[in-house]
């Protein structure tokens, strides 16, 4: 179905493009009078067409300077540490010494970590920002070996290694799980590198707990059906060739059907902005499409993985996660202040999934766990928006500040 899928994409490409060019060349054309209007329709449909399609590239953070107490700072993308499967990106700000760190944990679920853009930005103003910034399963070669849940916590506990002591951890949704493992596990040896604090942001720790309709679909299948159906070889063609993938565009059509009606207005909506010339909203609108048709493939073993231990066999809650050969011991965490982040209209990770972490973290006195549950916001808007800038964020770097 992939290399069908990739047949199919190779093909209509040189369509796109030049039905995108026939747009721009017929938009340069329209004198804006009343008899164009006919060539404002086809150009907004030419528009529409070479621009709804997938991408498997990852778009540009576009960070190049943060505003901090009145003065634009430049900003620098650093790889500070990378391997086949993801890098540690570092935001880097030369004159702005004596921030603490702070790495981004993003999620490994069908889009890049630059859907965590202004989660970067804001979180830049106060503090040395890393972000996890995982690479695309169709480009790694078969030869750089697996990615489960194991490698992705093992990343997680690397990168903190690499940024040294006293930094602190953000996890934003899927890596929640991994992020208290990573805390767990090296709180447990007393690694230097233990991180200050953790925040876990809408992130499903235990399901079980008022079920989504993400939740329901995740039980209602055994692990048989999902990697029969879902699962994928990447075409010979592309570097990842012959490795097996969860593939981005599976997701990306899972995303769109929860809210077909919603796509569906937003793109009627642009084809009239297109016609009408309301180049702000025309522009909004492809900014947005831009980065959410932009979508990676997730390891096999990662996808089918955390699926089974997550979704059906809630193995951190019920107390039998392993990690390699060690019981993953949330009750352990110790040196790592927790706090929890949940949305009020989360249609993902419902209210008290992602709390349910300050439960199993037994050994942590009452002061150094703190929940915030924000009203009027869904999944992205934890992350982002006007509620996470104006109050999600003070927040979150208040509890970090108190954990130094």
């Amino acid at each position: 179905m992939y290399s069908l899928y990739q047949a199919q994409a190779d093909f209509i490409a040189p369509f796109r493009t030049m039905a995108r060019s026939t747009a721009d060349m017929l938009t340069s054309w329209d004198s804006g009078r009343p008899e164009t209007w006919a060539l404002r329709r086809t150009a907004a449909a030419l528009d529409l067409f070479g621009r709804m399609a997938a991408s498997h590239a990852r778009p540009p953070f576009g960070i190049f300077e943060v505003e901090i107490g009145g003065e634009r700072v430049p900003v620098r993308e650093e790889a500070a540490y990378a391997t086949p499967f993801g890098t540690l990106l570092h935001f880097a700000k030369d004159t702005v010494p004596g921030q603490s760190k702070v790495l981004i944990a993003a999620p490994m679920s069908g889009h890049f970590a630059t859907l965590l853009r202004e989660t970067v930005r804001t979180t830049l103003v106060d503090h040395d920002v890393y972000v996890t910034d995982w690479h695309n399963a169709r480009d790694i070669d078969p030869k750089d070996g697996r990615f489960g849940f194991d490698e992705y916590t093992a990343h997680i506990i690397r990168f903190l290694e690499e940024m040294g002591p006293g930094s602190h951890v953000l996890a934003v949704c899927q890596p929640a799980v991994a992020v208290l493992a990573a805390c767990a596990l090296m709180g447990e040896e007393d690694n230097p590198a233990t991180p200050l604090s953790a925040v876990l942001m809408a992130g499903p720790i235990d399901t079980r707990i008022s079920p989504t309709q993400v939740n329901v679909l995740a039980q209602s299948k055994p692990m048989s059906w999902f990697e029969r159906h879902l699962i994928s070889t990447v075409p010979w063609r592309l570097p990842g060739g012959g490795r097996r993938v969860y593939p981005g565009t599976t997701q990306l059509t899972a995303f769109l059907s929860m809210n077909p009606d919603r796509h569906i207005n937003a793109h009627r909506d642009q084809f009239r902005h297109l016609v009408d010339g309301n180049a702000d909203e025309a522009a909004a609108h492809r900014k947005f499409y831009d980065e959410y048709l932009a979508v990676m493939d997730l390891p096999a073993e990662f996808f089918l993985e955390t699926v089974q231990r997550v979704f059906q066999d809630h193995d951190l809650p019920e107390g039998r996660m392993m990690w390699r050969d060690r019981l993953v011991r949330p009750g352990e965490i110790r040196r790592t202040a927790m706090m929890t982040v949940e949305g009020e209209r989360d249609d993902i990770c419902a209210i008290g999934q992602t709390s349910a972490a300050l439960d199993l973290c037994t050994a942590l006195p009452a002061k150094r766990k703190h929940h915030h549950l924000q009203m009027g916001v869904g999944h992205y808007g934890v992350f982002a928006g006007r509620r996470w800038n104006s109050q999600i964020y003070p927040a979150v770097r208040d509890f970090m500040a108190a954990a130094e």
